[in-house]
């Protein structure tokens, strides 16, 4: 494959379009209404379960099963990761997604994870440990020789994989950047992964005076897309608009800012027809089923290998990035990658194609988001200006807030101050954030010479309460959006 990006002068290719046939596997008693019904029961698109069913070679009955256990495995995953805390040693899914496995340092930790629904796995490495050691491979990435296309942490394995054509490279490039040697497994590869650049059709914008990229998913204001795509202050055509800010290498991330008369939507093109509903950007688990929309080869499914893998293209090291066996081609750059309706990431490279198959990485949707400050729009629209309320919401409180955070941001309440309770008492509070994340409450008080948390809400879902019996002093309460983005709505009341 050329290791050079790929540009294609937009009069040549404005006539071409491509038609992509979605197909199912079939079985007996189970037709098209059988596949739509399932379809339905999953909560996914026709067209998102036929190109499952293609790409995983599963009938619609087998599609639903699967996704029903991705979704249980993602919340006991989510749940896991806060209560093992430093113990918690990474989850995967096995290969038909029925087991979900959860590895531990600690032997008594093994029954949270069984009450949980997963199957415990002692191992030898906690998750932040692997992470540290892929760290310092990241932090010698600009000494990596060529012969080094990227490395990984491989939870199943409990190491950090690098992927070589040269042993000796390897061996070489660990020891120089200091990592521990026998947490890491070195692994024959012939990939050579590029940035995916030449868009052919379909869902593309144009840069400049005609290079093109595809849009990923549409924010407050725009889109997100790969970084290697454009550069600040590039502009864009088709939607208009300008690069308000890109990183490449190190990242593969930017976001442009489309004109007035441009209307983001939450919705990404399947290549049937029609459009699947972007409802959050919760992290699917490893293991977890994902499709891919990019303009040369379509709508694209397979599974997530493994996350915060790095990866080294002719331009340099990005890190952070997603691994998936979903096949792509030069053209699919700045896609979206999407699991269900929970949004994943935009497509930066890889290797292979898919007539034989291949590697591709994504950078994670939620990292952008952060990185911007910008908010995710769902379900075909603009941002709502309050959450969607989870049930009855926040009702039934003395005072309210309302604020919007990308994943992993914080908001300090009220009004990014504190408020004096001058008697002893109860101290409620009440945080809903949009459907399908992940929004927590804390409750600090000012203890002479820090903030400390004296209560929390923090359990796996989008809706959390606090209720605190405490003496007079200053208060304030934090607002952090642990899992997907969007706004929220805060009700408090104080004695």
């Amino acid at each position: 494959m050329n290791r050079r990006l790929l540009f294609a002068s937009a009069a040549a290719t404005l006539t071409l379009g491509i038609t992509v046939a979605l197909t199912y596997p079939a079985a007996a008693g189970q037709g098209p209404d059988a596949a739509t019904d399932a379809a339905t029961a999953a909560g996914i698109s026709p067209q998102v379960l036929q190109a499952l069913a293609r790409d995983l070679r599963l009938d619609p009955a087998g599609v639903q099963a699967r996704l029903a256990d991705e979704q249980k495995a993602g919340k006991a995953d989510l749940t896991l990761r806060k209560s093992l805390g430093a113990t918690y040693g990474g989850g995967w899914l096995s290969a038909d997604a029925k087991t979900f496995t959860v590895g531990v340092t600690s032997q008594a930790q093994a029954d949270k994870v069984r009450a949980a629904g997963a199957t415990p796995k002692m191992v030898a490495r906690s998750l932040d440990q692997l992470d540290a050691i892929k760290a310092r491979l990241d932090a010698a990435a600009t000494k990596a020789p060529k012969t080094i296309p990227g490395w990984y942490v491989d939870v199943a394995a409990n190491q950090v994989v690098v992927l070589a054509k040269s042993g000796a490279d390897a061996a070489a490039f660990v020891k120089q950047a200091g990592a521990d040697a026998a947490a890491v497994r070195v692994e024959a590869t012939a990939e050579t992964p590029v940035p995916y650049i030449d868009v052919i059709g379909g869902n593309a914008y144009y840069i400049g005076s005609g290079s093109r990229c595809s849009v990923g998913f549409s924010v407050n204001g725009g889109f997100v897309t790969a970084g290697h795509c454009g550069s600040t202050g590039a502009t864009t055509t088709q939607p208009s608009g300008t690069f308000a800010g890109s990183s490449f290498p190190g990242n593969d991330y930017a976001w442009v800012r489309v004109n007035s008369g441009n209307t983001p939507r939450g919705l990404v093109n399947n290549y049937a027809g029609g459009t699947v509903t972007v409802s959050g950007s919760t992290d699917a688990a490893i293991g977890a089923s994902v499709c891919r929309s990019g303009s040369t080869t379509g709508w694209r499914c397979g599974t997530i290998q493994a996350r915060n893998s790095s990866v080294t293209y002719p331009q340099g090291t990005v890190n952070g990035l997603i691994r998936t066996n979903v096949c792509a081609e030069p053209g699919d750059s700045g896609g979206s990658l999407i699991a269900g309706s929970q949004a994943q990431g935009v497509t930066s490279g890889g290797s292979g194609n898919c007539s034989s198959g291949g590697t591709t990485y994504f950078q994670p949707v939620n990292e952008i988001l952060s990185a911007y400050s910008l908010t995710l729009v769902t379900g075909g629209g603009t941002p709502p200006s309050s959450p969607p309320p989870g049930g009855s919401g926040c009702t039934g409180y003395e005072f309210s807030r309302n604020g919007s955070l990308s994943s992993g941001g914080s908001a300090y309440q009220p009004d990014n101050s504190y408020y004096q309770s001058t008697t002893s008492g109860t101290h409620r509070g009440c945080v809903a954030g949009p459907s399908g994340t992940d929004f927590d409450l804390y409750l600090q008080k000012w203890n002479g010479s820090a903030w400390a948390v004296v209560a929390q809400g923090a359990t796996p879902s989008n809706a959390d309460t606090l209720t605190y019996s405490g003496t007079a002093g200053y208060y304030r309460y934090r607002v952090h959006a642990y899992s997907g983005s969007g706004s929220y709505s805060l009700g408090f009341t104080n004695p």
